[in-house]
């Protein structure tokens, strides 16, 4: 790692709230060299409209690195007007993502910040895209990522992340099932610093199955998964009822929660904090970090975007990088 951290910024939809968050931010950036991967001509038509200065440097390298804010320049195809969608846009968004994870990969960056992306207008485009997490994962060659969202006092992992309800129960196999513990684990040692991390598994039926009245997927899948993994000296606990598995004294000494889909786990703790909740992408070669809200069409451009979730999103990465690189 270099004298200053070196953290690439993706805002996401040019449309959308991400490039104002970035102009935001970088009116106050953090110690360290902050890169806004995006079309120069966008982030500065959009300071204009936004009535705040902004003057950044061409990224050059590593090498000539220093504290401030940079751009590394990637043109959309059309001009961007704020809060309208433009599909020929859509294929900018991935750009901006494949430039970055290739800078990270090559050591150029440290870690990587993402902003909102929209979607529905990347697969209006023609391109297949489920979101940050698994396009991350194909570009490093990531076997198994995990969605993980951070807030003060609560971390939230999914075991699925993007797929309809339906299909939540045949995705959830024994393999997939441990290997995102694993991962977990091992990430909240060497990312986090968690010398022995305890995880709370949720079930993910009903009162966790009801002893296998309101589902077998506890006792056939999950409970078995536990078991093994328990006996190779990792600390879980479970599988809870979800109903049941945020309350104070369920978490008591927990570090993270495990739910099984996302809107088991993420409502709650968007609900405990969403204006410091940070998205982070575990069982990357890179550290990436994320906000944890959409693109808000209707406010971009008008000043009133909530720049918070990005300021915890680039705290949090710094600190990811530190606590990385110590358990190296």
């Amino acid at each position: 790692m270099a004298i200053v951290p070196v953290i690439a910024l993706t805002p996401g939809e040019p449309a959308g709230i991400g490039p104002d968050l970035a102009i935001q931010f970088a009116q106050q950036p953090p110690a360290g060299a902050l890169v806004l991967i995006a079309d120069p001509v966008l982030l500065a038509e959009r300071a204009k409209l936004l009535q705040l200065p902004f003057a950044a440097r061409e990224w050059k390298g590593r090498e000539s690195a220093g504290q401030g804010v940079y751009v590394l320049p990637v043109k959309t195809a059309r001009p961007v007007t704020a809060g309208q969608l433009d599909v020929a846009n859509a294929p900018y968004v991935i750009e901006t993502l494949k430039s970055a994870v290739a800078g990270c990969k090559g050591g150029e960056f440290d870690a990587l910040v993402t902003g909102p992306v929209h979607k529905g207008n990347i697969n209006d485009a023609g391109i297949a895209f489920t979101g940050h997490t698994e396009l991350l994962a194909e570009l490093s060659g990531a076997p198994q990522p995990v969605m993980m969202l951070a807030a003060p006092g609560l971390r939230v992992a999914l075991v699925t992340i993007h797929l309809p309800l339906a299909a939540v129960p045949k995705a959830i196999t024994p393999s997939r099932l441990t290997a995102v513990i694993e991962v977990l684990h091992a990430d909240l040692q060497h990312k986090f610093g968690i010398a022995d991390p305890v995880i709370l598994i949720c079930g993910l039926n009903p009162h966790a199955g009801e002893s296998g009245h309101l589902g077998r997927e506890e006792i056939e899948v999950i409970e078995p998964a536990i078991k093994s993994l328990a006996a190779k000296g990792l600390r879980l606990r479970g599988p809870v009822p979800a109903d049941t598995a945020f309350i104070p004294p369920q978490l008591q000494g927990v570090d993270a929660v495990l739910a099984m889909y996302h809107d088991q786990g993420l409502p709650v703790l968007k609900h405990h904090d969403f204006a410091h909740a940070v998205n982070v992408t575990l069982g990357l070669p890179f550290v990436r970090t994320s906000v944890d809200h959409g693109t808000a069409l209707e406010l971009a451009g008008t000043g009133r975007a909530d720049v918070s979730s990005l300021a915890a999103s680039v705290d949090m990465a710094i600190k990811l990088v530190g606590t990385t690189d110590e358990h190296r």
